[in-house]
């Protein structure tokens, strides 16, 4: 593994106690940064033979996300060919500035990333919101995504988050000086860690899971995106039309249920878009790769080997 980079933070730990957390590397492998401009440096890492189409997997936003999400599916295919993973902004260690966290701000910094680093066509898997930020990155430079594979999509949900002027003050309020981060504090202890995991998973979640969370959530500037993402303002409404119906690659929904969102929208989403597919992978709740790994990448597999 990588030299660790350690960012030292004095905060309670959960019981109460001051200590400075450090965060390892989420993966086994080389870890580089870019500088994205109006953002900062932007952290991935890299392993898998030097000759094959890239595959880049991008991972989800909420309190305690990273590329330690995607794991799973790094270690499948990393002996196999080029894998790729960026830490989104604001998460693990890319910078944590604070700014205004915009569906853009992620957008921008992961075209950027195609265009400098990834470099050739490349099939990109995404969880959760990371699928809206996939799905705009094959509009934004088509030339560079081969396929999308959205593991449980936002976006297909009749539910609405905040948004607009609503969502606005809603960060306002929560981001008060002392309330954001007491707020952000009750939400990253271990115990709330383990809570918000558990629902996302039909049998034990990985203790080692927990701990990473733990350590990405205690760093200086943690809070900034993850308040932003409470307030729903890194979500696209109408990401159904707004997004996934101007998709022109192949496209896979792997989906069964989950604790935050639903996928009703999705059953008459599909009929008449020739690129687009879905399939169940059961029992799961969320993070198929993580409980159903082998049927996960047998459906992933199965959809890459369909294509022209």
């Amino acid at each position: 593994m990588n030299a660790t980079t350690v960012h030292p933070l004095n905060h309670p730990n959960d019981a109460g106690i001051v200590r400075r957390v450090a965060l390892p590397d989420a993966l086994d492998a080389a870890r580089t940064r870019i500088r994205v401009p109006e953002f900062g440096q932007l952290s991935y890492y890299s392993a898998g033979p030097g000759q094959g189409r890239p595959l880049v997997l991008i991972h989800s936003i909420n309190a305690a996300p990273s590329a330690y999400e995607m794991k799973p599916l790094f270690d499948r295919y990393r002996s196999e060919r080029p894998v790729l993973v960026p830490d989104l902004p604001g998460f693990g260690f890319s910078d944590r500035p604070d700014i205004a966290y915009t569906p853009d701000v992620f957008v921008n910094a992961l075209v950027e990333f195609m265009r400098r680093v990834v470099v050739q066509p490349a099939d990109l898997v995404s969880l959760s919101l990371g699928g809206e930020f996939a799905a705009r990155v094959a509009i934004e430079v088509p030339e560079l995504v081969n396929s999308l594979v959205l593991i449980s999509p936002t976006g297909f949900s009749s539910r609405t988050m905040p948004g607009g002027e609503k969502g606005m003050r809603l960060h306002r309020v929560i981001s008060l000086p002392g309330l954001g981060q007491g707020a952000y504090t009750a939400l990253t202890s271990r115990p709330s860690i383990r809570y918000f995991l558990r629902r996302s998973f039909v049998g034990p979640v990985p203790e080692a899971m927990v701990e990473y969370a733990y350590a990405t959530t205690h760093q200086p500037g943690a809070r900034f995106a993850p308040l932003y993402f409470l307030a729903g303002q890194i979500f696209t409404q109408d990401a159904t039309n707004q997004i996934y119906s101007k998709v022109t690659q192949r496209a896979l929904v792997l989906y069964d249920r989950d604790p935050n969102i639903n996928f009703d929208l999705l059953p008459a989403f599909l009929p008449g878009r020739a690129n687009w597919q879905a399939q169940r992978v059961t029992p799961s709740l969320g993070v198929p790769h993580w409980e159903r790994l082998p049927e996960t990448a047998t459906a992933i597999e199965g959809f890459w080997a369909g294509q022209n």
